[in-house]
């Protein structure tokens, strides 16, 4: 009896976080968000299952459960405890990146993007070149006028499939593929609309509504 009360005592610390990503470091230290929970851990320790095994600058290589993965500064939430996710969450944390913005990985029917946050965009806004290169057809999208910097321009309005980051997926989401050259993705209200939106300090949590 001693013994399993021994072990039933040391299964919380066993446990293993489910969402990790990395938001900063301070030399050895990695500033990772746990679970939602920002914590600051250096090479070498543990917390919450997590343990950092090196910090370089704008990444960082972690283990949990036996297995290693790189963090990227900045990236989105990678799921590392228990089964892959479904796309069935419904919170999304996100780190400042230089200049204040907040930027992450994601897919667009199921195609490998990178989002940069945009409360100004009425719709997600797709470059043509990267909506050619995800294989998105928007010349059988609605077409309109998108006022840009540079006057005027032919824009076509579609839908998306899917729009996921991290393990966090909405579907039918309206976007606006612009002829303008853009490296990322604007996360325009179209999905932002759908979270409740909360920042503190450098990091922008979207709780999912509908």
């Amino acid at each position: 009896m001693r013994r399993l009360a021994a072990l039933v005592a040391l299964l919380p610390a066993l446990a293993f976080a489910q969402n990790v990503s990395m938001s900063g470091s301070l030399g050895d230290k990695a500033l990772l968000m746990i679970d939602g929970a920002p914590r600051t851990v250096a090479a070498g320790a543990t917390v919450s299952g997590v343990k950092v095994i090196s910090v370089s600058g704008s990444q960082a290589v972690v283990e949990v459960g036996g297995k290693r993965q790189t963090l990227a500064l900045g990236g989105a939430q990678v799921n590392l405890g228990g089964a892959a996710s479904a796309g069935s969450g419904t919170q999304i944390v996100l780190s400042a990146g230089p200049g204040g913005h907040f930027t992450t990985g994601g897919t667009i029917n199921g195609r490998s993007v990178r989002f940069v946050v945009d409360t100004g965009a009425t719709n997600i806004a797709i470059g043509e070149a990267v909506a050619r290169s995800i294989g998105l057809d928007f010349s059988k999208g609605e077409r309109g006028i998108a006022r840009t910097a540079n006057g005027d321009v032919v824009a076509h309005r579609v839908t998306l499939r899917e729009v996921r980051i991290g393990d966090v997926t909405v579907y039918d989401v309206a976007a606006t593929v612009v002829p303008a050259p853009m490296e990322m993705v604007l996360l325009g209200n179209s999905f932002l609309s759908r979270f409740q939106m909360k920042r503190d300090a450098d990091v922008l949590v979207l709780d999912k509504r509908y």
